[in-house]
């Protein structure tokens, strides 16, 4: 039987060979083998779709590539996410996530919700190059607690602005995170988000801390 560290190499080579059945096997057997969900997600797979983001970024893998391996990403947080909330009927809460418009990123995007996904959240994914009239269309349709958004280029970031502005406008209930590589504490404060979070763990801490108040 493969041990922790076998496993945990396996989870990494899955994402990074864009293997999506590959994937679904080695989080079945690392679960069956003891390890915790978020242990073989967080040490695992996320270490693997990192490391494609850092290759996409250089050059080294295109958008293709990135699409199979956040497909293979998808495969195993599937199978840790029914293990770690016991099926469907425990989600922490329901977050809706998506790029702004005018802004094509998608690898950190992929990378916040695996790591939703694994602690315990739905999530859905709205995509890349979203107007904000769709962040809330989806947030209603979903019932949604949480708007995250996340803006690469300096001249999206406004578009976070505009989503937060039509949430304050109908007075609906959303709370807002945003994220990327523009974004900081005092922009989020600028625009009266309700959190700005700094990479995938910390939008998971972020969310947690909005929806336990």
């Amino acid at each position: 039987m493969a041990n922790r560290d076998e496993l945990i190499q396996e989870a990494i080579d899955a994402i990074v060979n864009f293997d999506a059945a590959a994937a679904e096997d080695v989080a079945t057997r690392a679960l069956a083998a003891g390890m915790a969900p978020g242990e073989i997600i967080n040490e695992g797979f996320v270490v693997g779709i990192s490391q494609i983001g850092d290759s996409f970024e250089s050059g080294e893998v295109f958008l293709p590539e990135l699409m199979l391996a956040a497909q293979a990403m998808d495969a195993a947080t599937r199978v840790c996410n029914a293990a770690l909330v016991g099926g469907e009927g425990e989600k922490k809460g329901t977050v809706i996530v998506g790029t702004v418009q005018g802004d094509v990123h998608d690898i950190g995007k992929a990378i916040v919700i695996a790591y939703l996904k694994a602690h315990g959240y739905a999530v859905t994914d709205c995509g890349r190059d979203v107007p904000a009239a769709t962040f809330i269309a989806r947030a209603k349709e979903e019932n949604a607690d949480v708007i995250g958004m996340s803006a690469l280029l300096t001249t999206t970031m406004e578009e976070q602005k505009k989503v937060i502005a039509a949430i304050k406008a109908e007075g609906l209930p959303f709370k807002t995170v945003v994220g990327g590589a523009p974004c900081t504490q005092r922009w989020a404060d600028q625009i009266g988000a309700d959190a700005y979070a700094e990479d995938a763990a910390d939008g998971v801490k972020k969310i947690d801390a909005l929806l336990s108040k």
